[in-house]
């Protein structure tokens, strides 16, 4: 079974993605069972993703399938580049509206 799961998933999202040469798949393995990390073309992530996550989770049950065929528990991780600037950009942004939507003018007429 060792490289079957692996295989299997690049199989399958090489086949969905528009930029199949971009796609590779990092597997290891530790006390909680396989972990296959799938890195793509930033431009294919919503192919493989799917409308609310429906074809990721797809992939997720397929590769549970390979895994208790093969008597191991297998995870998949969508590697995502991005997602450093992502979660900087909402959390700059998130401290920016806090600080714009208070209103003081309750208070400007008060005499203290």
């Amino acid at each position: 079974m060792a490289e079957t799961d692996k295989q299997f998933l690049e199989t399958i999202v090489k086949t969905i993605v528009a930029n199949p040469n971009d796609v590779s798949v990092e597997r290891t393995v530790d006390e909680m069972g396989v972990l296959l990390t799938l890195k793509i073309n930033p431009e294919d992530m919503g192919y493989v993703i799917g409308r609310k996550g429906q074809t990721a989770q797809a992939i997720r049950t397929l590769l549970k399938i390979v895994g208790a065929k093969n008597n191991s528990r297998v995870n998949l991780k969508i590697h995502d580049p991005e997602e450093g600037n992502r979660r900087n950009q909402n959390e700059s942004t998130s401290k920016k509206e806090e600080s714009s939507d208070i209103d003081t003018s309750a208070v400007d007429d008060l005499k203290l």
